[in-house]
This record gives structure tokens, sequence and C-alpha cells, in this order.
């Protein structure tokens, strides 16, 4: 091959493929709420979230705007507010804290387990110590099941029974994944996730749902996402959003679901790959005993010394795109730095920070190209 020539890029999420693949499915979904022109609460929302319902365990299915207000319609509906504080893991997209302080409360970051990149139960013990001695009452705790991966949700339940804190579950990279044989979606108080497009499961625009087995709540969820109504349309009952999720998009959610499974199937088969053509390399993702993953994201670990920057710049060379999540924890950027910190400080999540790169990974991804991948990371590193 000519040097000059440039191989063509590997797209780091390929909606293309997929979108290729439902074809005129997703064509005639769209068509239908174009024919009955319900485009807000549907049909299809009610469909989508049955259909939700029954791919989770979960009893109740509540479908909204976006991950963002998942978790924050929950906060609402818990009626969590200033003087409280609730429990987030640093390491993790800026919504899960940004949802805690829109309410007023406190975010109180904590540290993250180095392997699995998600919630410590240690560190979540010294968080919520730490929001005591400043007064605050902790409420509750938002684990993350970061890059499609579970949390350990037994440890996590143990820590917030003991200290009356309830679970709320940041599943927006990990819906898909089980935890000991369960589905995410049935663990805590409520689940929330996200339908953004470059999720695992995505729809064409921003969305989002809740999971939970408590009626009560779902009922007020329904009331927040449609500006807080009760029984009659103008006795607002309670502080509310706009935060319904377009029919339209529950319409391609209903089809993307179908194959769902066998995605995650292809995206695990992916996974293993690279762990076998990386694994003595850099340090690779590892699974905890009991889960399973969505793979959301493939996020390796480069060796201390090598330069980040440099080595995405050698892939990018080969055609392989790269990204980094997240270059600064959440307590390390602007907006959140003045929140509180779980005692003794945030150290793997900052050296996190400083040493992951994700590479491409969806369920489209040919042998052939997870080769060019393994190549280019091996030739990077061997330079």
């Amino acid at each position: 091959m000519n040097q000059h020539l440039r191989p063509d890029p590997i797209p780091f999420i390929d909606i293309q493929a997929q979108r290729r693949r439902l074809g005129q499915s997703i064509d005639d979904a769209v068509a239908r709420v174009l024919t009955h022109c319900a485009f807000v609460n549907g049909p299809e929302v009610t469909q989508l979230e049955a259909d939700l319902a029954a791919f989770s365990g979960a009893k109740h299915v509540v479908t909204c705007a976006s991950g963002t207000d998942a978790l924050l319609m929950v906060l609402m509906a818990k009626g969590i507010g200033p003087g409280d504080a609730v429990i987030v893991p640093s390491y993790t997209f800026c919504a899960t804290g940004e949802a805690v302080a829109l309410t007023g409360a406190t975010p109180v970051f904590v540290d993250v387990d180095e392997t699995t990149f998600n919630i410590d139960a240690e560190s979540l013990k010294r968080g919520i110590a730490t929001a005591r001695k400043l007064k605050l009452t902790p409420k509750a705790v938002i684990p993350v099941d970061l890059f499609g991966q579970c949390a350990d949700h037994d440890a996590i339940a143990a820590v917030a029974n003991a200290e009356g804190l309830f679970v709320l579950d940041d599943a927006a990279q990990g819906f898909g994944a089980s935890y000991k044989g369960r589905r995410l979606g049935t663990f805590g108080l409520a689940t929330a996730t996200s339908f953004f497009p470059a999720k695992p499961l995505g729809c064409y625009g921003d969305g989002g749902a809740i999971f939970t087995d408590d009626a009560e709540l779902a009922n007020t969820l329904r009331s927040i996402r449609v500006h807080g109504q009760g029984s009659d349309k103008y006795d607002n009952v309670r502080l509310g959003l706009t935060a319904r999720l377009d029919t339209m998009q529950a319409a391609v959610l209903i089809e993307k679901l179908k194959i769902f499974e066998d995605e995650i199937a292809e995206r695990n088969r992916v996974a293993a790959r690279y762990a076998q053509g990386l694994g003595n390399m850099v340090t690779v993702p590892q699974l905890a005993d009991g889960c399973s993953s969505v793979w959301a994201q493939y996020t390796i670990r480069l060796p201390q010394g090598v330069d980040r920057d440099a080595f995405a710049a050698h892939l990018k060379s080969q055609g392989v795109p790269t990204a980094v999540y997240y270059g600064k924890s959440m307590h390390q950027q602007s907006a959140y730095r003045h929140y509180p910190v779980a005692d003794g400080g945030l150290p793997v999540s900052e050296k996190l920070s400083e040493d992951v790169i994700s590479l491409p990974m969806h369920a489209y991804l040919d042998e052939s190209a997870q080769d060019r991948v393994i190549k280019a990371v091996r030739g990077a590193l061997s330079a």
C-alpha cells in the first residue's frame, strides 16, 4: 500500500450498519406514527414500556426524554433537595452528578474500583461519613454500570440498607447487562437508562426510561414527566418537567429492541477477541464474577509511561478512531470542583482519567476490522 494512502477509518460506533440491517422495519414504524399523528404519548410509547418491562423483568417502566431526566425525575419524586447528600462515583459521565445538583442537593463524589471502573463500596462508606461530617443528610446513592458492566449491586445494597439510603441505578451505559442472573432494571428503588443514539440500545435522538417495582413511585414519575399534573389537567399537584419520550423515538426503539439480544452477543464476541489479541499489551477490561456487559465502550488502560495522545494519533493514522472517557473525573471539572469528595480522596478516578482510552466497539465490527484495531494497538505500543 502506498504509505500516503490512509486506510478508510473504521466507525467508532456504526449506527448506519444497524440502520441497513433494520431497513424497512424502521421506515414502516416511523410511517405508522406519521399516519396516526399522535406524536406525544402515542400508542408506541405504551407498547415500548410494556416491551421494556418484559425484557428487564421490572414491574413498571416510565419512558422519558433523556437519561438525565430519568435520574432527575426519580430524585424529584423522592423529594431530594437542599441539605440532602447523594453519593455518586466521580469517574462517570457528568449527568450522574448533574441531576443531583439540579435538585439543589449536594453530590458527594466517591472513588471507583480499579478493575471494574465501578463505584467502590469502601469509598461509598467514606462518602456517607463525609456527608454527615458536613451536616448533610445522606439520602441516596447512584451507582453507575459504567461502560456496560454492572456495578456490584449486592455490596452497594448492603451499605445503602445499613445507612438508610435508597439506590438509584444509573444504567445509561449498562442496560441489557445482567448481575448474578438478573437483568439491570430490577436493582435498588429504581433504574435509569438513556437511549442516546450511541448507547447499546439507542434511538434516533434523545430518550430515556425509568424501571421500578414500586407502583406508587411509577405513578409519581408519570405525573412529573407531564409538568406534575394531577387528575385535572390544569391542577398540577407537584413541580414537574416536560420529560416525555416522543412517539417517533418509541417506534424506533420497539424495532431495535427486537435485535438487541443478538447485538449484545456480537458485542461480547468482539470484546472476547480484543481481550485475546491485546491482553498481553494493555490492561483490558475484566468482568466481575456473575456479571455480564453490553460493552457500551471497550476501554483499555495504557501501560505506565505511554503518551496517550501519541498513541491515539498513531491509531488514527491507521484509520482506527479512539475516544477518552473521561479525561477529567467529575470532581476535577469546573462546574463540580466545589462539591465534596470522600475522605481519603479519589486516587483511582484520577489515575483512570490519565491512562484510559476506548477502542471502536459495536455489533457490526467484522473480524477484519477487529484485526486492524488489534494490529494498530500492538503496533503503536511496539513503536
